[in-house]
């Protein structure tokens, strides 16, 4: 299955790129993270747990980054197992710069197999496009919040594009 998207950050392509290779940042942006350890600069090991349908899934697995061209792009992968099936998946990640904005565009694809895949395609779909826009969506409000000026006041506060989610966000799919 594949997705597309993006993001327009005002901010500069340097600040997007650091946060992209911050451990902490994308520990952040993964739904229902439950821990996010660097090995190297480009390999991290992963624990998530989220509630897909009817199942309780904790996924442990690795994330890398790869096709690495410094503030430009990169991918993103990321392959986990757990007791109802697996799950992998990869994101190419693109950044241009516009005037004083930076334009984060991606496409991901991602199988899954085992007794998620059983669930189907609807709601696997459906549950992957929530976590996509969820891991870039979070992302950009802890990048580049968007400003917004409340009625009434002249007082400027951050607008989220996604609202945080703690775990298990998924059960009310």
């Amino acid at each position: 299955m594949k997705l597309a998207g993006s993001y327009k950050l005002n901010v500069k392509k340097e600040t997007v790129w650091k946060a992209l290779n911050d451990a902490n940042i994308l520990r952040q942006c993964i739904p229902g993270c439950e821990s996010f350890e660097k090995e190297t600069d480009e390999i991290f090991k992963a624990v998530a747990t989220n509630q897909i349908g009817p199942m309780n899934a904790t996924f442990s697995g690795t994330v890398t980054l790869s096709n690495i061209k410094e503030n430009l792009s990169y991918t993103l992968s990321g392959e986990g197992q757990s007791s109802v099936g697996f799950a992998n998946g990869s994101a190419d990640v693109k950044l241009e710069e516009e005037n004083e904005f930076t334009l984060l565009s991606y496409e991901v694809n991602i199988n899954v197999g085992g007794k998620i895949a059983q669930l189907g395609s609807r709601l696997i779909e459906g549950v992957s496009k929530k976590m996509v826009d969820y891991f870039f969506g979070r992302f950009s409000d802890l990048v580049a919040p968007l400003k917004k000026q409340k009625e009434d006041t002249d007082k400027v506060v951050n607008k989220k594009r996604v609202t945080e989610l703690k775990s298990n966000f998924l059960n009310k799919y």
